[in-house]
Protein backbone atom coordinates (compact mmCIF):
# COMPACT_ATOMS: atom_id res chain seq x y z
CA UNK A 1 0.00 0.00 0.00
CA UNK A 2 1.00 3.66 -0.12
CA UNK A 3 2.14 5.63 2.88
CA UNK A 4 -1.13 7.54 2.70
CA UNK A 5 -3.13 4.29 2.89
CA UNK A 6 -0.93 3.24 5.78
CA UNK A 7 -1.72 6.54 7.54
CA UNK A 8 -5.47 6.15 7.16
CA UNK A 9 -5.37 2.48 8.19
CA UNK A 10 -3.35 3.44 11.27
CA UNK A 11 -5.87 6.13 12.22
CA UNK A 12 -8.69 3.63 11.82
CA UNK A 13 -6.79 1.16 13.99
CA UNK A 14 -6.53 3.84 16.70
CA UNK A 15 -10.32 4.13 16.67
CA UNK A 16 -10.43 7.62 15.16
CA UNK A 17 -13.97 8.56 14.20
CA UNK A 18 -13.61 12.26 13.35
CA UNK A 19 -10.89 14.42 11.83
CA UNK A 20 -11.07 18.21 11.41
CA UNK A 21 -9.02 19.60 8.56
CA UNK A 22 -8.37 21.21 5.17
CA UNK A 23 -6.55 19.55 2.24
CA UNK A 24 -3.65 21.05 0.33
CA UNK A 25 -0.80 20.02 -1.92
CA UNK A 26 1.54 18.20 0.45
CA UNK A 27 -1.18 16.40 2.40
CA UNK A 28 -3.27 15.64 -0.69
CA UNK A 29 -2.10 12.01 -1.03
CA UNK A 30 -3.66 11.30 2.40
CA UNK A 31 -7.02 12.65 1.31
CA UNK A 32 -7.41 10.05 -1.45
CA UNK A 33 -7.69 6.97 0.83
CA UNK A 34 -9.57 9.12 3.36
CA UNK A 35 -12.30 9.38 0.70
CA UNK A 36 -13.01 5.64 1.12
CA UNK A 37 -12.58 5.54 4.90
CA UNK A 38 -15.34 5.41 7.50
CA UNK A 39 -13.56 8.20 9.36
CA UNK A 40 -15.65 11.36 9.20
CA UNK A 41 -13.67 14.29 7.87
CA UNK A 42 -15.09 17.71 8.74
CA UNK A 43 -13.93 20.33 6.26
CA UNK A 44 -13.31 23.47 8.31
CA UNK A 45 -12.84 26.98 6.91
CA UNK A 46 -9.55 27.73 8.64
CA UNK A 47 -6.87 25.48 10.11
CA UNK A 48 -7.05 27.26 13.47
CA UNK A 49 -10.68 26.17 13.54
CA UNK A 50 -9.59 22.58 12.93
CA UNK A 51 -7.24 22.69 15.91
CA UNK A 52 -9.74 24.24 18.33
CA UNK A 53 -12.46 21.85 17.12
CA UNK A 54 -10.14 18.93 17.87
CA UNK A 55 -9.64 20.42 21.35
CA UNK A 56 -13.37 20.74 21.95
CA UNK A 57 -13.93 17.18 20.76
CA UNK A 58 -11.17 15.86 23.02
CA UNK A 59 -12.47 17.66 26.09
CA UNK A 60 -16.05 16.54 25.45
CA UNK A 61 -15.20 12.88 24.87
CA UNK A 62 -12.00 12.27 26.80
CA UNK A 63 -10.51 10.88 23.58
CA UNK A 64 -7.67 12.22 21.45
CA UNK A 65 -8.78 14.97 19.06
CA UNK A 66 -7.32 14.89 15.54
CA UNK A 67 -6.69 17.72 13.09
CA UNK A 68 -4.98 17.70 9.72
CA UNK A 69 -3.46 20.36 7.49
CA UNK A 70 -1.06 20.77 4.62
CA UNK A 71 2.47 22.14 4.70
CA UNK A 72 3.61 25.74 5.06
CA UNK A 73 0.74 28.12 5.86
CA UNK A 74 -1.67 25.24 6.48
CA UNK A 75 0.59 23.91 9.21
CA UNK A 76 1.46 27.31 10.67
CA UNK A 77 -2.24 28.14 10.93
CA UNK A 78 -2.48 25.24 13.39
CA UNK A 79 0.15 26.71 15.70
CA UNK A 80 -2.22 28.76 17.88
CA UNK A 81 -4.47 25.76 18.56
CA UNK A 82 -1.46 23.53 19.25
CA UNK A 83 -0.15 26.08 21.75
CA UNK A 84 -3.59 26.28 23.35
CA UNK A 85 -3.79 22.49 23.71
CA UNK A 86 -0.29 22.41 25.19
CA UNK A 87 -1.09 25.01 27.84
CA UNK A 88 -4.35 23.32 28.85
CA UNK A 89 -3.11 19.70 28.59
CA UNK A 90 -5.57 18.67 25.89
CA UNK A 91 -4.83 15.35 24.13
CA UNK A 92 -4.51 16.13 20.42
CA UNK A 93 -2.71 14.73 17.38
CA UNK A 94 -1.96 17.22 14.62
CA UNK A 95 -1.06 15.66 11.26
CA UNK A 96 0.61 17.88 8.68
CA UNK A 97 1.87 17.31 5.18
CA UNK A 98 5.43 18.34 4.39
CA UNK A 99 7.21 18.99 1.11
CA UNK A 100 9.01 16.05 -0.47
CA UNK A 101 11.95 14.84 1.62
CA UNK A 102 14.59 15.90 -0.92
CA UNK A 103 13.15 19.44 -0.91
CA UNK A 104 13.20 19.85 2.88
CA UNK A 105 15.54 22.69 3.78
CA UNK A 106 15.54 24.26 0.30
CA UNK A 107 12.80 26.84 0.96
CA UNK A 108 10.56 24.90 -1.40
CA UNK A 109 7.07 26.14 -2.21
CA UNK A 110 4.87 25.97 0.90
CA UNK A 111 7.70 24.66 3.05
CA UNK A 112 7.87 25.51 6.76
CA UNK A 113 9.79 23.77 9.51
CA UNK A 114 6.63 23.08 11.46
CA UNK A 115 8.42 20.61 13.72
CA UNK A 116 10.94 23.30 14.69
CA UNK A 117 8.23 25.95 15.02
CA UNK A 118 6.13 23.83 17.37
CA UNK A 119 8.98 22.22 19.33
CA UNK A 120 8.28 24.27 22.51
CA UNK A 121 4.50 23.74 22.35
CA UNK A 122 4.17 20.03 21.66
CA UNK A 123 4.60 17.07 23.94
CA UNK A 124 6.51 15.37 21.13
CA UNK A 125 6.81 15.57 17.35
CA UNK A 126 7.74 13.33 14.43
CA UNK A 127 9.08 14.10 10.96
CA UNK A 128 8.40 11.12 8.70
CA UNK A 129 10.36 10.69 5.46
CA UNK A 130 10.11 6.88 5.26
CA UNK A 131 6.57 5.49 4.76
CA UNK A 132 7.49 2.41 6.81
CA UNK A 133 7.65 4.64 9.91
CA UNK A 134 4.05 5.85 9.66
CA UNK A 135 2.27 3.13 11.73
CA UNK A 136 4.71 3.44 14.64
CA UNK A 137 4.56 7.24 14.55
CA UNK A 138 0.75 7.26 14.68
CA UNK A 139 0.57 4.65 17.46
CA UNK A 140 3.20 6.52 19.44
CA UNK A 141 1.56 9.89 18.85
CA UNK A 142 -1.77 8.72 20.29
CA UNK A 143 -0.08 7.02 23.23
CA UNK A 144 1.93 10.13 24.03
CA UNK A 145 -1.04 12.47 23.60
CA UNK A 146 -3.28 10.69 26.09
CA UNK A 147 -0.93 9.19 28.69
CA UNK A 148 0.89 10.96 31.49
CA UNK A 149 0.11 14.65 31.26
CA UNK A 150 -1.99 14.87 28.08
CA UNK A 151 -0.99 17.23 25.31
CA UNK A 152 -0.60 17.80 21.58
CA UNK A 153 1.67 15.67 19.40
CA UNK A 154 2.67 16.63 15.86
CA UNK A 155 3.17 14.12 13.03
CA UNK A 156 4.70 15.84 10.00
CA UNK A 157 4.87 13.57 6.93
CA UNK A 158 6.78 14.30 3.73
CA UNK A 159 4.73 14.13 0.55
CA UNK A 160 6.87 11.41 -1.01
CA UNK A 161 6.46 9.31 2.17
CA UNK A 162 2.69 9.57 1.71
CA UNK A 163 2.86 8.77 -2.01
CA UNK A 164 5.51 6.03 -1.86
CA UNK A 165 4.95 2.28 -1.46
CA UNK A 166 5.33 0.48 1.86
CA UNK A 167 4.58 -2.79 3.64
CA UNK A 168 2.09 -2.16 6.45
CA UNK A 169 3.44 -3.39 9.79
CA UNK A 170 1.64 -2.42 12.99
CA UNK A 171 4.03 -2.12 15.97
CA UNK A 172 3.51 -4.81 18.58
CA UNK A 173 5.17 -2.56 21.14
CA UNK A 174 6.20 1.08 21.18
CA UNK A 175 9.82 2.12 21.33
CA UNK A 176 9.77 5.36 23.31
CA UNK A 177 13.07 5.63 25.18
CA UNK A 178 12.84 7.67 28.36
CA UNK A 179 9.04 7.95 28.34
CA UNK A 180 7.82 6.29 31.53
CA UNK A 181 4.99 8.33 33.05
CA UNK A 182 4.33 7.44 36.67
CA UNK A 183 0.72 6.78 37.55
CA UNK A 184 0.98 5.10 40.95
CA UNK A 185 1.97 7.46 43.79
CA UNK A 186 4.65 6.62 46.34
CA UNK A 187 3.17 5.22 49.54
CA UNK A 188 5.48 7.22 51.80
CA UNK A 189 4.29 10.49 50.27
CA UNK A 190 0.66 9.46 50.68
CA UNK A 191 1.22 8.74 54.37
CA UNK A 192 2.99 12.07 54.88
CA UNK A 193 0.17 13.93 53.11
CA UNK A 194 -2.40 12.21 55.32
CA UNK A 195 -0.42 13.25 58.39
CA UNK A 196 -0.35 16.93 57.34
CA UNK A 197 -4.05 16.86 56.51
CA UNK A 198 -4.81 15.49 59.96
CA UNK A 199 -2.87 18.33 61.62
CA UNK A 200 -4.18 21.24 59.53
CA UNK A 201 -6.36 23.91 61.07
CA UNK A 202 -6.98 25.95 57.91
CA UNK A 203 -6.72 23.51 54.97
CA UNK A 204 -7.86 24.20 51.40
CA UNK A 205 -8.21 21.82 48.46
CA UNK A 206 -6.89 23.65 45.39
CA UNK A 207 -8.35 21.98 42.30
CA UNK A 208 -6.77 22.40 38.87
CA UNK A 209 -7.71 21.20 35.43
CA UNK A 210 -5.79 17.98 35.98
CA UNK A 211 -8.76 16.57 37.87
CA UNK A 212 -10.77 16.78 34.63
CA UNK A 213 -8.00 15.26 32.54
CA UNK A 214 -7.79 12.36 35.00
CA UNK A 215 -11.60 12.18 35.19
CA UNK A 216 -11.14 11.66 38.92
CA UNK A 217 -14.42 13.23 39.99
CA UNK A 218 -15.80 10.39 42.07
CA UNK A 219 -12.58 9.97 44.03
CA UNK A 220 -12.52 13.74 44.58
CA UNK A 221 -16.07 13.75 45.93
CA UNK A 222 -15.11 10.99 48.36
CA UNK A 223 -11.97 12.92 49.39
CA UNK A 224 -14.06 15.98 50.30
CA UNK A 225 -16.62 13.84 52.09
CA UNK A 226 -13.90 12.27 54.25
CA UNK A 227 -11.95 15.44 55.03
CA UNK A 228 -14.76 18.04 55.07
CA UNK A 229 -12.19 20.54 53.78
CA UNK A 230 -12.96 23.74 51.82
CA UNK A 231 -12.51 23.52 48.05
CA UNK A 232 -11.57 26.14 45.45
CA UNK A 233 -11.89 25.32 41.75
CA UNK A 234 -9.70 27.06 39.19
CA UNK A 235 -10.96 28.24 35.82
CA UNK A 236 -10.01 24.91 34.27
CA UNK A 237 -11.68 22.91 37.05
CA UNK A 238 -15.06 24.62 37.16
CA UNK A 239 -17.73 21.93 37.56
CA UNK A 240 -15.30 19.23 38.67
CA UNK A 241 -16.80 19.77 42.12
CA UNK A 242 -20.36 21.15 42.15
CA UNK A 243 -20.84 24.83 42.96
CA UNK A 244 -23.91 23.99 45.03
CA UNK A 245 -21.83 22.00 47.53
CA UNK A 246 -21.48 24.02 50.76
CA UNK A 247 -17.70 23.46 50.81
CA UNK A 248 -17.13 24.90 47.34
CA UNK A 249 -15.98 28.51 47.69
CA UNK A 250 -15.64 29.20 43.99
CA UNK A 251 -12.82 30.23 41.70
CA UNK A 252 -9.56 31.68 43.07
CA UNK A 253 -7.15 34.09 41.43
CA UNK A 254 -7.14 37.41 39.62
CA UNK A 255 -10.91 37.39 39.12
CA UNK A 256 -11.72 34.90 41.85
CA UNK A 257 -14.25 35.12 44.63
CA UNK A 258 -13.28 36.85 47.88
CA UNK A 259 -13.91 33.61 49.77
CA UNK A 260 -11.64 31.56 47.46
CA UNK A 261 -8.83 34.12 47.42
CA UNK A 262 -9.11 34.69 51.16
CA UNK A 263 -9.10 30.95 51.84
CA UNK A 264 -5.86 30.41 49.97
CA UNK A 265 -4.12 33.45 51.43
CA UNK A 266 -4.99 32.46 55.02
CA UNK A 267 -4.61 28.70 54.73
CA UNK A 268 -2.05 26.68 56.64
CA UNK A 269 -2.21 23.79 54.16
CA UNK A 270 -2.90 23.76 50.42
CA UNK A 271 -3.66 20.42 48.78
CA UNK A 272 -3.00 21.18 45.11
CA UNK A 273 -4.55 18.55 42.84
CA UNK A 274 -3.65 18.81 39.16
CA UNK A 275 -2.92 22.53 39.50
CA UNK A 276 0.23 24.40 38.51
CA UNK A 277 0.35 27.53 40.69
CA UNK A 278 0.11 29.79 37.64
CA UNK A 279 0.36 33.55 37.99
CA UNK A 280 -3.35 34.17 37.47
CA UNK A 281 -4.02 32.16 40.65
CA UNK A 282 -1.07 33.14 42.83
CA UNK A 283 -0.72 36.85 42.08
CA UNK A 284 2.68 38.04 43.29
CA UNK A 285 4.21 34.68 44.00
CA UNK A 286 6.30 35.52 47.07
CA UNK A 287 3.17 36.79 48.87
CA UNK A 288 0.96 33.83 47.95
CA UNK A 289 -0.44 31.75 50.84
CA UNK A 290 2.49 32.74 53.08
CA UNK A 291 1.66 30.41 56.00
CA UNK A 292 0.65 27.37 53.98
CA UNK A 293 2.44 24.08 53.70
CA UNK A 294 2.00 22.53 50.25
CA UNK A 295 0.90 19.06 49.22
CA UNK A 296 1.23 19.03 45.44
CA UNK A 297 -0.09 16.06 43.45
CA UNK A 298 0.39 16.02 39.67
CA UNK A 299 1.01 13.55 36.87
CA UNK A 300 3.78 15.80 35.56
CA UNK A 301 6.83 15.87 37.87
CA UNK A 302 8.08 19.02 36.09
CA UNK A 303 5.17 21.01 37.54
CA UNK A 304 5.85 20.08 41.15
CA UNK A 305 7.86 22.78 42.96
CA UNK A 306 8.23 24.72 39.67
CA UNK A 307 6.58 27.84 41.07
CA UNK A 308 6.03 27.00 44.74
CA UNK A 309 8.13 24.54 46.69
CA UNK A 310 6.12 21.49 47.73
CA UNK A 311 6.47 20.13 51.27
CA UNK A 312 4.97 16.84 50.08
CA UNK A 313 5.38 16.17 46.35
CA UNK A 314 3.20 13.39 44.95
CA UNK A 315 3.72 12.26 41.36
CA UNK A 316 0.92 10.15 39.94
CA UNK A 317 -2.44 9.92 38.26
CA UNK A 318 -4.95 11.90 40.31
CA UNK A 319 -7.44 9.06 40.30
CA UNK A 320 -4.88 6.76 41.93
CA UNK A 321 -3.54 9.51 44.21
CA UNK A 322 -7.01 10.29 45.55
CA UNK A 323 -7.93 6.63 45.91
CA UNK A 324 -4.85 6.02 48.08
CA UNK A 325 -5.30 9.24 50.04
CA UNK A 326 -8.91 8.29 50.73
CA UNK A 327 -7.84 4.89 52.01
CA UNK A 328 -5.20 6.47 54.26
CA UNK A 329 -7.50 9.19 55.57
CA UNK A 330 -10.24 6.82 56.63
CA UNK A 331 -7.78 5.65 59.29
CA UNK A 332 -6.62 9.16 60.24
CA UNK A 333 -8.08 11.42 62.93
CA UNK A 334 -8.97 14.90 61.69
CA UNK A 335 -8.62 18.18 63.52
CA UNK A 336 -11.51 20.55 64.16
CA UNK A 337 -11.75 23.09 61.31
CA UNK A 338 -15.22 24.38 62.18
CA UNK A 339 -14.09 27.96 62.90
CA UNK A 340 -12.23 28.04 59.59
CA UNK A 341 -15.26 26.91 57.61
CA UNK A 342 -17.50 29.40 59.41
CA UNK A 343 -15.07 32.22 58.58
CA UNK A 344 -15.14 31.28 54.90
CA UNK A 345 -18.93 30.94 54.99
CA UNK A 346 -19.06 34.51 56.28
CA UNK A 347 -16.88 35.77 53.43
CA UNK A 348 -19.00 33.96 50.87
CA UNK A 349 -22.22 35.33 52.31
CA UNK A 350 -20.91 38.91 52.30
CA UNK A 351 -19.22 38.90 48.92
CA UNK A 352 -21.05 36.51 46.63
CA UNK A 353 -23.61 38.61 44.76
CA UNK A 354 -26.68 36.72 43.62
CA UNK A 355 -28.51 39.52 41.85
CA UNK A 356 -27.35 41.75 39.02
CA UNK A 357 -29.17 44.71 37.52
CA UNK A 358 -30.78 43.66 34.25
CA UNK A 359 -30.20 46.99 32.56
CA UNK A 360 -27.66 49.77 33.00
CA UNK A 361 -27.53 53.00 31.03
CA UNK A 362 -30.41 51.74 28.90
CA UNK A 363 -28.52 48.62 27.81
CA UNK A 364 -28.47 45.03 28.97
CA UNK A 365 -26.10 44.00 31.75
CA UNK A 366 -23.80 41.22 30.46
CA UNK A 367 -23.75 39.61 33.91
CA UNK A 368 -27.55 39.40 33.91
CA UNK A 369 -27.60 37.91 30.42
CA UNK A 370 -25.06 35.17 31.20
CA UNK A 371 -26.66 34.33 34.54
CA UNK A 372 -30.09 34.18 32.92
CA UNK A 373 -28.79 32.00 30.11
CA UNK A 374 -27.48 29.52 32.66
CA UNK A 375 -30.77 29.55 34.56
CA UNK A 376 -32.85 28.88 31.44
CA UNK A 377 -30.53 26.34 29.80
CA UNK A 378 -29.48 24.53 32.99
CA UNK A 379 -26.45 22.56 34.21
CA UNK A 380 -26.90 19.62 31.83
CA UNK A 381 -25.76 21.65 28.82
CA UNK A 382 -22.18 21.93 27.63
CA UNK A 383 -20.84 25.50 27.71
CA UNK A 384 -17.85 26.84 25.80
CA UNK A 385 -16.48 30.31 26.50
CA UNK A 386 -14.30 32.65 24.50
CA UNK A 387 -11.68 34.80 26.22
CA UNK A 388 -12.19 38.03 28.12
CA UNK A 389 -14.78 39.51 30.43
CA UNK A 390 -17.52 37.16 29.22
CA UNK A 391 -15.23 34.21 30.05
CA UNK A 392 -14.90 35.36 33.67
CA UNK A 393 -18.63 36.01 34.03
CA UNK A 394 -19.33 32.59 32.52
CA UNK A 395 -16.91 31.01 35.03
CA UNK A 396 -18.76 32.64 37.93
CA UNK A 397 -22.38 32.74 36.82
CA UNK A 398 -23.15 29.61 34.81
CA UNK A 399 -24.46 26.59 36.77
CA UNK A 400 -21.28 24.55 37.22
CA UNK A 401 -22.76 21.42 38.70
CA UNK A 402 -21.36 18.67 36.48
CA UNK A 403 -17.79 17.91 35.44
CA UNK A 404 -16.46 18.51 31.93
CA UNK A 405 -19.36 20.77 31.02
CA UNK A 406 -17.39 24.04 30.77
CA UNK A 407 -14.57 24.44 28.27
CA UNK A 408 -12.45 27.52 27.68
CA UNK A 409 -8.93 28.62 26.86
CA UNK A 410 -7.29 28.99 30.25
CA UNK A 411 -3.52 28.96 29.87
CA UNK A 412 -3.15 30.64 26.49
CA UNK A 413 -6.22 32.88 26.64
CA UNK A 414 -6.93 32.41 22.93
CA UNK A 415 -9.45 34.77 21.41
CA UNK A 416 -11.31 32.89 18.67
CA UNK A 417 -11.45 29.66 20.68
CA UNK A 418 -15.20 29.58 21.30
CA UNK A 419 -16.93 28.89 17.99
CA UNK A 420 -14.69 26.08 16.68
CA UNK A 421 -14.30 24.50 20.13
CA UNK A 422 -18.08 24.50 20.54
CA UNK A 423 -18.30 22.85 17.12
CA UNK A 424 -15.91 20.11 18.22
CA UNK A 425 -17.73 19.63 21.52
CA UNK A 426 -21.05 19.21 19.70
CA UNK A 427 -19.52 16.62 17.36
CA UNK A 428 -18.28 14.75 20.43
CA UNK A 429 -21.63 15.11 22.24
CA UNK A 430 -24.27 15.23 19.50
CA UNK A 431 -27.10 14.73 22.00
CA UNK A 432 -26.01 17.59 24.27
CA UNK A 433 -27.15 21.18 24.01
CA UNK A 434 -23.95 23.13 23.35
CA UNK A 435 -23.86 26.88 24.02
CA UNK A 436 -20.91 29.09 23.27
CA UNK A 437 -20.57 32.36 25.20
CA UNK A 438 -18.47 34.72 23.12
CA UNK A 439 -17.57 38.39 22.88
CA UNK A 440 -17.97 40.49 19.76
CA UNK A 441 -14.17 40.69 19.49
CA UNK A 442 -13.54 36.93 19.83
CA UNK A 443 -16.49 36.05 17.60
CA UNK A 444 -15.12 38.04 14.68
CA UNK A 445 -11.92 35.95 14.68
CA UNK A 446 -13.31 32.49 13.89
CA UNK A 447 -17.02 32.85 13.12
CA UNK A 448 -16.45 31.42 9.64
CA UNK A 449 -16.78 27.98 11.25
CA UNK A 450 -20.53 28.62 11.43
CA UNK A 451 -20.47 27.73 7.73
CA UNK A 452 -18.86 24.41 8.65
CA UNK A 453 -21.50 23.87 11.32
CA UNK A 454 -24.34 24.54 8.89
CA UNK A 455 -23.00 22.36 6.10
CA UNK A 456 -22.00 19.52 8.43
CA UNK A 457 -25.20 19.56 10.51
CA UNK A 458 -23.65 20.70 13.79
CA UNK A 459 -26.34 22.83 15.52
CA UNK A 460 -24.37 24.80 18.11
CA UNK A 461 -25.77 27.92 19.76
CA UNK A 462 -23.60 31.01 20.24
CA UNK A 463 -24.43 33.90 22.57
CA UNK A 464 -22.46 37.00 21.50
CA UNK A 465 -22.03 39.65 24.20
CA UNK A 466 -21.80 42.73 21.98
CA UNK A 467 -20.37 45.59 24.02
CA UNK A 468 -18.82 47.11 20.88
CA UNK A 469 -15.34 46.90 22.39
CA UNK A 470 -12.51 44.61 23.43
CA UNK A 471 -14.00 44.45 26.91
CA UNK A 472 -11.20 43.12 29.11
CA UNK A 473 -8.60 45.35 27.48
CA UNK A 474 -10.96 48.29 27.92
CA UNK A 475 -11.35 47.39 31.61
CA UNK A 476 -7.58 47.58 32.05
CA UNK A 477 -7.46 50.87 30.17
CA UNK A 478 -10.14 52.20 32.53
CA UNK A 479 -8.32 51.10 35.66
CA UNK A 480 -4.65 51.47 34.75
CA UNK A 481 -4.34 53.73 31.70
CA UNK A 482 -6.37 56.78 32.67
CA UNK A 483 -9.38 55.84 30.51
CA UNK A 484 -7.34 56.30 27.33
CA UNK A 485 -9.22 53.84 25.10
CA UNK A 486 -6.60 53.22 22.47
CA UNK A 487 -7.91 50.87 19.76
CA UNK A 488 -10.42 48.97 21.85
CA UNK A 489 -13.57 50.44 20.32
CA UNK A 490 -14.88 47.90 17.79
CA UNK A 491 -17.82 50.11 16.69
CA UNK A 492 -19.68 46.86 16.05
CA UNK A 493 -23.12 48.40 16.54
CA UNK A 494 -22.68 49.34 12.88
CA UNK A 495 -20.56 46.65 11.24
CA UNK A 496 -21.06 43.77 11.17
CA UNK A 497 -24.74 43.20 11.76
CA UNK A 498 -24.34 39.94 13.67
CA UNK A 499 -27.79 38.41 12.98
CA UNK A 500 -27.41 39.15 9.26
CA UNK A 501 -23.87 37.75 9.29
CA UNK A 502 -25.18 34.59 10.95
CA UNK A 503 -27.95 34.24 8.36
CA UNK A 504 -25.41 34.64 5.55
CA UNK A 505 -23.49 31.64 6.94
CA UNK A 506 -26.53 29.39 7.24
CA UNK A 507 -27.28 30.06 10.90
CA UNK A 508 -30.31 31.62 12.51
CA UNK A 509 -29.57 35.15 13.71
CA UNK A 510 -31.35 36.65 16.72
CA UNK A 511 -30.89 39.81 18.76
CA UNK A 512 -31.93 40.96 22.24
CA UNK A 513 -31.73 44.53 23.48
CA UNK A 514 -34.26 44.50 26.35
CA UNK A 515 -34.88 42.33 29.40
CA UNK A 516 -38.07 40.94 27.90
CA UNK A 517 -36.23 39.89 24.75
CA UNK A 518 -33.55 37.97 26.69
CA UNK A 519 -35.83 35.10 27.73
CA UNK A 520 -37.59 35.20 24.38
CA UNK A 521 -34.49 34.75 22.21
CA UNK A 522 -32.99 32.08 24.48
CA UNK A 523 -36.24 30.10 24.31
CA UNK A 524 -36.34 30.49 20.54
CA UNK A 525 -32.71 29.38 20.21
CA UNK A 526 -33.44 26.30 22.32
CA UNK A 527 -36.23 25.31 19.92
CA UNK A 528 -33.94 25.34 16.87
CA UNK A 529 -31.97 22.12 16.46
CA UNK A 530 -31.47 21.79 12.72
CA UNK A 531 -28.86 24.52 12.25
CA UNK A 532 -26.57 26.81 14.24
CA UNK A 533 -28.04 29.79 16.09
CA UNK A 534 -26.33 33.09 16.90
CA UNK A 535 -27.93 35.33 19.51
CA UNK A 536 -26.54 38.85 19.80
CA UNK A 537 -27.06 40.47 23.18
CA UNK A 538 -26.47 44.22 23.00
CA UNK A 539 -24.83 44.98 26.35
CA UNK A 540 -23.24 48.07 27.82
CA UNK A 541 -19.49 48.49 27.49
CA UNK A 542 -18.57 49.80 30.93
CA UNK A 543 -19.34 46.64 32.89
CA UNK A 544 -16.30 45.35 34.76
CA UNK A 545 -15.35 41.98 36.14
CA UNK A 546 -15.14 42.09 39.95
CA UNK A 547 -13.51 40.98 42.16
CA UNK A 548 -10.07 41.73 40.71
CA UNK A 549 -6.47 41.43 41.82
CA UNK A 550 -4.35 43.89 39.81
CA UNK A 551 -1.63 42.14 37.83
CA UNK A 552 1.69 41.80 39.63
CA UNK A 553 0.28 42.52 43.08
CA UNK A 554 -0.45 40.31 46.06
CA UNK A 555 -3.76 38.52 46.29
CA UNK A 556 -4.19 40.46 49.52
CA UNK A 557 -4.83 43.50 47.28
CA UNK A 558 -8.08 42.03 45.93
CA UNK A 559 -10.79 44.60 45.24
CA UNK A 560 -14.53 43.99 45.13
CA UNK A 561 -15.07 47.22 43.21
CA UNK A 562 -12.91 50.11 42.19
CA UNK A 563 -10.84 51.20 45.22
CA UNK A 564 -12.99 49.03 47.52
CA UNK A 565 -11.37 46.18 49.47
CA UNK A 566 -13.14 43.37 51.36
CA UNK A 567 -13.67 43.41 55.11
CA UNK A 568 -11.77 40.47 56.62
CA UNK A 569 -13.60 40.57 59.98
CA UNK A 570 -13.20 37.38 61.99
CA UNK A 571 -9.72 36.63 60.73
CA UNK A 572 -8.17 37.38 64.10
CA UNK A 573 -10.10 34.48 65.67
CA UNK A 574 -8.62 31.82 63.39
Amino acid sequence: MTGAQSLVKSLERMGVEVIFGIPGGSILPAYDPLFDSKIRHILVRHEQGAGHAAEGYAQATGRVGVCIATSGPGATNLVTAIADAYMDSVPMVAITGQVASKAIGTDAFQEADIRGITFPITKHSFLITDPAEIPHAIAAAFHLAKTGRPGPVLVDIAKDALAGPTEYVWPEELDLPGYRPVSKPHGKQIREAARLIGQAKRPVIYLGGGVNRARAWEALAEFVEITKMPVVTTLMARGAFPDSHPLNYGMPGMHGTVAAVGAMQRSDLLIALGARFDDRVTGKLDTFAPEAKIIHADIDPAEISKNRMADVPIVGDLGEVLAELNAALREEAHGDIGDWVRFLDGLRKRYLPTEYPAMEDGLLSPEYVIKRLGELVGPEATYVAGVGQHQMWAAHLLPHERPARFFNSGGAGTMGYCVPAAMGAKVGRPDDVVWGIDGDGCFQMTNQELVTCFLEGIPIKIAVMNNRSLGMVRQWQTLFYGERYSNTNLKSHLVPDFPKLAEAMGAVGLRAETVEEVDEVIAKAMEINDRPVVVEFVVHKDAMVWPMVPAGTSNDQIKIARDLAPDWSGEEDL
